[in-house]
């Protein structure tokens, strides 16, 4: 078909076959469509919307875009297994998970992303760490999944080549928000890694990607569904994100974090309970656990016996990262040259947190990015960020500022007594983890 009809079949809400679907994508991929068909392909399937058969051939046709990873040829003893977030502030979990899953005996080739919006990018936090360098060639990638068993690195140009073009053009199309293009987007990169399981972590809350928990709820099933149906057992976590999942926000600030749970420095909070949770679920789909409470108990073992953070440091150190990150990360490790703390204003509770809002004051800090080109500030952020619920009397610390200069810092502490609530009587936090959806493949 020729790709204006197609495009004017969905632009009247007409299915596409999957071969059709298939040669869009293939001209996206390597510039048989033009810009102009793009974005009508992409404002008609954001008008029409498609149907789930249609959304798993676009998820299969992006993943087929370039290259597909195979781990045949290295003999690994584990499954691959990966897991993906759709994003949050202090959402630090891939550093932790990916050495803790590999500690237990799977390989995870973790193809991450840069911070987007009000969201922290792990590429970004990774980058904080001198000499780590996130573009290595596939030799050393494919060497570090096998031997270490864990890579979190960028994606190539190889990998869904379609879903980059496709993604450039929605962004200034007004279509981003299309829910089988989010899925598609999504899975034809991580589907690309060739995975044996893969794991979602779909946040709700007002730190959230998706704008409800609706909608939140509906990405999870149909990630869930349309991985499993293009072959890859997928399980979808729906987790709390109305405050920040770690107590600090930031790049550099954020590996310290990751240090002090693989550590064992920090024994407790809502970021191991998360990645605690997660890790177990994707033990079960990789068959590295006969249940849930063996998987947590091999789990706890490896954290405990420092084999996590073992598997960290080989990562770091294999990817040009200092061999001494584990003992001596305040050395190597950025810090901010002016500190501020906010106190709170009055008597009370935390009762609700702008998690958005703390996200942005972030990326307005220099921690984040207004432009795809813009440079990241390492350094900045914000730590000690109070839990809701938390009782305060005025004056008591509410979050502290880690700023480049005096007059980020005011502005940053503006920001945040903006986006906290003091109230007179106590709250609960909401449920961290309010949902488990899991899929079989067919």
């Amino acid at each position: 078909m020729l790709p204006q009809e197609a495009i004017r079949a969905k632009r009247d809400g007409r299915a596409l076959s999957a071969e059709t679907i298939g040669e869009l994508i293939a001209g996206i991929a390597d510039g048989g469509l033009s810009d102009a068909q793009v974005g009508a392909l992409a404002m008609a399937i954001y008008l029409q919307g498609m149907s789930p058969a249609e959304t798993v051939a676009l998820t299969e046709a992006t993943r087929d875009s370039g290259e597909v990873l195979d781990w045949a040829g290295l003999d690994l003893p584990g499954p691959v297994l990966d897991k993906h977030s759709t994003g949050g502030v202090g959402d630090l979990v891939s550093l932790v998970l990916g050495p803790w899953v590999a500690a237990c005996g799977g390989h995870v080739p973790m193809i991450s992303g840069r911070g987007l919006g009000h969201t922290g990018g792990t590429l970004d936090k990774l980058e904080a760490i001198p000499g780590y360098s996130v573009t290595p060639d596939t030799a050393t990638f494919r060497r570090l999944v096998k031997e270490a068993g864990v890579a979190i690195i960028g994606q190539t140009g190889r990998l869904a080549p379609a879903d980059k073009r496709l993604y450039a053009v929605r962004d200034v199309t007004a279509t981003v928000e299309s829910l089988p293009l989010i899925v598609a987007s999504i899975l034809g990169k991580k589907l690309a890694c060739g995975l044996d399981a893969l794991v979602m972590d779909v946040k709700v809350g007002s730190g959230a990607f998706m704008p409800t928990p609706e909608a939140s709820r509906q990405l999870a099933e149909t990630i869930a569904e349309v991985a499993s149906l293009a072959g890859t057992p997928t399980t979808a976590l729906l987790t709390d994100m109305s405050q920040p999942l770690a107590p600090c926000a930031g790049n550099a600030v954020e590996v310290r974090e990751a240090l002090a749970v693989l550590t064992g420095e920090r024994r407790d909070g809502r970021l191991l309970e998360v990645t605690r949770s997660l890790a177990a679920e994707m033990l079960l789909a990789g068959g590295l656990a006969a249940d849930r409470e063996a998987a947590l108990a091999r789990l706890d073992e490896r954290l405990t016996s420092g084999a996590a953070a073992e598997r960290f440091a080989a990562m770091v150190a294999g990817l040009g990262g200092p061999s001494d990150l584990l003992e001596r990360a305040d050395h190597h490790l950025p810090t901010a040259p002016r500190v501020r703390e906010v106190r709170a204003p009055r008597d009370g509770y935390l009762a609700a947190l702008d998690t958005r809002a703390l996200g942005l004051a972030v990326v307005e800090l220099g921690g984040g990015r207004r432009a795809p080109d813009d440079p990241v500030d390492p350094a900045v952020g914000l730590t000690g960020i109070a839990a809701l619920g938390t009782a305060v009397s005025a004056g008591d610390p509410l979050a502290v500022i880690h700023a480049r200069r005096e007059g980020d810092a005011e502005r940053a502490e503006r920001r945040l007594l903006a986006a906290l609530e003091i109230g007179a009587a106590p709250v609960a936090a909401p449920t961290l983890i309010q949902d488990t959806i899991r899929r079989e493949a067919p």
